[in-house]
Order: structure tokens, then sequence, then C-alpha cells
């Protein structure tokens, strides 16, 4: 039987220590993952005024958005594998300044070809970001706060399409500056900021615990030796090795299962810009300051959510009920959208809120399940092939707009992912201890069954 009691509290050092590792790391990672999804993201946005101006039709505005995630899947696993030989700190500022120059040579895209390249190259100079501050977070936060953690990391997606829905819609208000598109400037202005964080990472993150000398000796101490027991711990269980996490089970579990939520990520992220300009007579400036609101509400929800997952330990049932919430806001949009504009952005801001509130329960598991080089190799493969999912349902939403004229078919595409995701999420973690345990508990590192 599968205990649900809660974690021991902390002692008050562990607070102490952990509230100051808060406060250092967290600011850092979610700028980065802020800038990250914005440069993944913005294309959303760009193609208002690139559709145009390029001659891009739907599907093919579906299939270059998307392809960035086939170079993103090919290169996540090689890529962990660098950061796990060199370190979180040199690594990450590698993968920031390398997708900081593809973002911004985004602005030379003038046909389909050009953006099917540089849209695949920015996804290669991306692959292995998210998988790599997951395995950070696992040196430096014990399980039970550990959704808590993922949960003010995933705050950076709403908040980044929130804050850069309206600044990109402003943006493509700069057409004919210096003979460029508005396009062109969104492109420009929102990837150098990678460039330039990419040069300060590795002054100011820290590998690992024992390095951290921000930190009382007392503090240090605490940290080291908790995340080494807790590290030996889940060690005795079975092999830990970079290939073990790739061979173990539940490693292709979750990465199947990922493949569903993030058809609904990116399948609404990519695609809610050109939805919310169908809705009426709006310009850019006005699609930005819409676009906001469902992602503001999420962003919201998702810390209380989170928050929650940590109290209660059962993660499998926050991730599932958050996925079935956006199904039932992705269908309800796509019945209301041709019948009434203002309750079908009220079911897409459900949509918002199930999606992201979803990841950050859902990701801990096989954060948990995993550790050392394994981990940083299954959350690498987790990670790589879920984002497949990025590639599919874009490029399926283009080809049924093409094809429909509308976005309803589109939206219960994404709701059917996303229910089907929900079932077969709860169906096999409700009995693994990674996802109804006690935040605090052992999880075994190789699968045994």
């Amino acid at each position: 039987m599968t205990s649900r009691a809660t974690a021991p509290a902390l002692s008050q050092l562990g607070e102490t220590t952990l509230r100051k590792v808060r406060r250092r790391l967290m600011p850092l990672i979610v700028l980065l993952y802020f800038i990250a999804y914005l440069d993944r993201n913005n294309v959303g946005f760009a193609k208002l005024g690139m559709q145009g101006d390029i001659g891009l039709t739907e599907a093919a505005y579906g299939l270059g958005a998307g392809i960035f995630f086939l170079g993103y899947a090919l290169l996540e696993i090689p890529s962990n594998g660098g950061m796990y030989r060199f370190g979180a700190r040199k690594w990450i500022a590698r993968i920031l300044i390398s997708w900081g120059i593809f973002a911004t040579a985004m602005f030379l895209v003038n046909g389909e070809a050009t953006f099917y390249v540089i849209r695949f190259l920015l996804g290669a100079a991306e692959a292995g970001f998210f998988p790599a501050i997951l395995f950070y977070l696992t040196l430096w936060f014990p399980a039970a706060q550990r959704v808590t953690v993922l949960g003010i990391f995933i705050l950076a997606q709403p908040i980044s399409n929130a804050l850069g829905a309206p600044v990109s819609g402003m943006l493509l208000n700069l057409e004919g500056v210096a003979g460029l598109h508005g396009w062109q400037w969104l492109y420009i202005l929102e990837g150098i900021p990678a460039i330039i964080l990419g040069i300060i990472t590795p002054f100011v993150m820290t590998d690992r615990p024992e390095h951290a000398k921000w930190l009382k000796p007392e503090e240090r101490d605490w940290l080291s030796t908790t995340m080494a027991a807790e590290l030996a711990d889940k060690q005795k269980a079975g092999n830990h090795n970079f290939l073990a996490g790739l061979k173990d089970s539940r490693t292709i579990a979750y990465s199947a299962l990922y493949f569903g939520l993030v058809c609904g990520i990116y399948g609404l992220g990519l695609w809610l810009p050109t939805i919310v300009k169908a809705l009426g007579t709006f310009d850019s400036t006005q699609v930005g300051f819409i676009v906001f609101i469902p992602y503001a509400i999420a962003a919201v929800f998702v810390y209380f959510w989170s928050k929650r997952s940590d109290r209660t330990g059962n993660r499998v049932w926050h991730a599932s009920a958050s996925m079935v919430l956006a199904a039932v806001g992705l269908l309800g949009a796509g019945f209301l959208l041709p019948v009434n504009a203002v309750l079908a952005m009220v079911f897409l801001t459900l949509a918002a809120m199930g999606i992201y509130s979803a990841i950050a329960p859902f990701l801990a598991m096989p954060s948990a399940a995993l550790t050392g080089a394994a981990a940083a190799a299954g959350l690498a493969m987790v990670n790589s092939l879920g984002n497949l999912g990025g590639f599919v349902a874009p490029y399926i939403v283009g080809i049924l707009k093409d094809a429909t004229g509308n976005s309803q078919t589109g939206l219960v595409f994404l709701a059917a992912c996303l229910a089907v995701t929900a079932a077969a999420t709860y169906l096999y973690a409700r009995k693994r201890p990674e996802g109804v345990s006690a935040p605090g508990a052992t999880v075994p590192a190789a699968d045994t069954h």
C-alpha cells in the first residue's frame, strides 16, 4: 500500500538554507526560461505580419513553427550528456549564446525554405536547456520541495506569453523602421537578450551546493549532506548511469505521456494569436493585450496548483486533473468561437490554466523516479521525445485550418489529445511511488517490474 503521509517538516536550518537557495537561483532560472519561451513562441505573433510578406500558407506556418522541435529532439540527449560532463553553468551559457544567434537570425527569413531551416537550427541550438534546468534543480532541492520549485520555474511559460504578447504586438508596429518589417524587428530585439544572458550566466550561476560560497558553512554542509543522502538512498535501488536512464521503462512511458501534454502546450501557444485575431477586427497591439489575459490568469493558478501538489504529494492527480481542465477549455472554445467571442476567451483561459498547471506535477514524477546521470539522460529523453508533440500539433492544426477555414477542428483535436493523455497518465502513475507517495518518500532509481 502506498503511503500518502506528508513529509517530515524541515529543520530551521533547512528552511533558512532552501529559502536562500531559492532567492539566489530561481530569479535567474526563471529569467532564462522566460527568454527561451519568448524566442520559441514569438513566431506566433511574427506570423501576423510575416505570413503576407513571405507568402506562407497556414499548413506551411504550422510545419515551420513545429519543425523547431525536430532539431530540438535530435540533439536533446547529446546536449544533456554535455551538460552532465561539463557542468550546468558552462553548458547553459553555451546553449543561450547559440540559440540567441539563431533567434535573431530569424529576421533573415524570406520564404518557406529559410523559415524551415532557421527554425530547425533554433531548435537544435536550444536543445538540452529545459532538461538541464530540471536536472540542475535535482542537485539543489530535495524531492519534497521540488514540485513547488518546478512550479516557480514553469511560471516562466505563462508569464513569458503574457508579457511577451503585448510587447510582440507593439514591436510589429515598427514596420518600415530602418527599412525592416515589424516582424523582423521583433526577432532582432527578442533574440539579443539570450546572447547577453549567455555571457553573464557563467559568472552568476553555481554548479553544485558544495561550491556555493554564498551560503554559510553550516548551510552549505546541511544542503550538501541532505542531497548526498537522498542520492545515496535512490542509488541503492539500482543502476543510475547515463544509459540506464535511457533504458528505464519509466523514461519511455513518461516520454509518451509528455508527448500528449506538449501537443496541447504548443498547439495552443503557437496558434493563439491567430485565433484571437479571428475573433474581431483587432490590430497587432490589441491582439497582444488580449492574448495577455489567459496567460496572466494561468500564471497565478500555476503557483497555487504546484503548492497544492507539494502539500498533498499526489502528483498524478494534479497533473491529470489539469489536463482534463485544459481539454474542457479547448473543447468549449472550439464550439464557442463562431458563437460568442467573450465566452470563447473564457474557455481559452481555462485551457491555458489547465495546460500550464499540469507541467510541474507531471515533470516532478520522472524527476523523482531517476537520479544522477540516469536523471540527466532520462529527463532529456522525456523532454526530447515528448517535445515532438510540439512538431506534430501545430502542423496538424495548420492542416485542419487550411482544410476547414476555421480553428474549431484544431481545438477539438488538441482537446482530444489532452483528454487521452490525462486518462493514460492517471492509469499509469496512480499506484506508482513517484505519482502518489508522500513528497519526501524515496523513489527507486530503476524499474524492477
